[in-house]
């Protein structure tokens, strides 16, 4: 700091003493002041540019953070409907769930209900055709009896019958039928 001090009390009584602008022969000097100069200019010149630079950067930086934070927001919306779309899902299929149960009971129900109907039916119609096979085999079993007998009789009667006894039976069997 003190270099510094010494520096600008050299150029202003520099400027002071003479009035004007000179050539200063000490390097050293000139260098300085040249430094100082630069270095201000840089300072003005580039104080601008880097405020305007990091005042964007700034926007950018702010911008993006909004836009993260609606993506966000929007995110935790979406999330909030898939929830709800899932527990609502979720509710349809218990309800399916449930009548596809219900359903199956009836069904079975239904189809137990039908199968004993079925076996009352098929056993009432086998009873019936045991039935109808019973009185068919016991009018063969009868027809058969009377013709054994019928067999018999007529052997019986073969041998007792004359041709007499034989003519008086025709004659009063003919004379029932004409009277």
């Amino acid at each position: 700091m003190h270099l510094y001090t010494q520096t600008l009390n050299t150029v202003t009584g520099l400027l002071a003493n003479e009035g004007s602008f000179g050539l200063n022969l000490d390097i050293f000097e000139a260098n300085l002041i040249n430094i100082v100069i630069l270095g201000g200019g840089i300072f003005k010149l580039g104080s601008t540019a880097l405020s305007e630079s990091l005042a964007e950067r700034q926007q950018k930086i702010v911008g993006a953070i909004q836009e993260s934070e609606e993506r966000l927001e929007q995110a935790v919306t979406k999330l909030t409907e898939s929830e709800k779309q899932l527990a609502q899902a979720q509710l349809v299929i218990t309800s399916l769930k449930e009548e596809a149960e219900a359903t199956a009971k009836q069904v079975k129900s239904g189809i137990l209900t039908d199968g004993k109907a079925e076996i009352e039916r098929l056993t009432a119609s086998a009873k019936g055709q045991i039935g109808t096979i019973e009185k068919k085999i016991r009018k063969e079993i009868s027809e058969y009896v009377v013709t054994l007998a019928l067999q018999r009789v007529t052997l019986q009667l073969e041998g007792k019958l004359d041709v007499n006894l034989q003519q008086q039976i025709i004659d009063k069997n003919i004379s029932k039928l004409e009277g």
